[in-house]
């Protein structure tokens, strides 16, 4: 894919993911609009599947909606509340810790500046990324396992990390579509542009893709 297809491509895949359900923590900051749930569905989206987060985020913010409350509930009732994700009960203690400090060293504030957020355990680049793009509406680009295997695959970034990829989309995407392309390629990528096996045969941007690395396809 050029540079100059791009254009093209964010054209399409926004009219194409009209079909599909819209990623959970997406969800959570469209409703929400707080950059604290944002933050707390990041952490319990990785590695779990997209119904099973929307679903566990939905049970914890019925018990506290703010980094005070969620700090005073036990340990045992965070986990409760957000089982099954993967990793329940290390997220559970992770979402515990986050929550203290935010209340002790942020007065309660979720920070807004990505190297501010990976101080706290548990967060990385990409989680930092999609609080600081979801939460606040700033310019940053969240690249998860999706985002770098489609911008691989397209062959408009040739990287072999998803921190790579960040660097040089942050280079040459436009940076009018930093703040979209992390919920148009999930969601491709989840329906479409799959790991295994993807529907190239029914793919909208047939035409535009290089199909690196693509062996079996549907």
């Amino acid at each position: 894919m050029r540079d100059i297809e791009i254009r093209e491509a964010v054209a399409v895949l926004r009219e194409a993911v009209n079909k599909w359900r819209t990623p959970a923590v997406t969800i959570v900051s469209q409703r929400e609009g707080d950059p604290f749930k944002v933050l707390i569905s990041c952490i319990l989206s990785l590695r779990t599947q997209d119904r099973t987060t929307a679903n566990a985020s939905a049970r914890i913010f019925d018990l506290a909606d703010t980094p005070e409350k969620m700090a005073e509930l036990p340990r045992e009732a965070v986990e409760n509340a957000i089982y099954p994700v993967g990793f329940y009960r290390i997220k559970a203690a992770q979402i515990k810790e986050i929550c203290r400090i935010l209340v002790r060293k942020y007065d309660g504030k979720v920070p807004d500046e990505i190297d501010e957020l990976m101080k706290f355990k548990g967060v990385g680049r990409k989680t930092a990324n999609l609080v600081v793009t979801l939460g606040f509406g700033k310019p940053g680009i969240c690249v998860d396992t999706h985002v770098h295997r489609i911008c691989n695959r397209w062959g408009y970034v040739r990287t072999k990390t998803p921190e790579q990829t960040e660097f040089t989309l942050r280079e040459k995407l436009p940076q009018e579509y930093w703040l979209v392309i992390n919920d148009l390629l999930v969601t491709f990528g989840q329906n479409q542009c799959t790991p295994i096996s993807p529907k190239c045969s029914t793919c909208p941007l047939y035409h535009l893709c290089d199909r690196v690395g693509v062996g079996k396809a549907r």
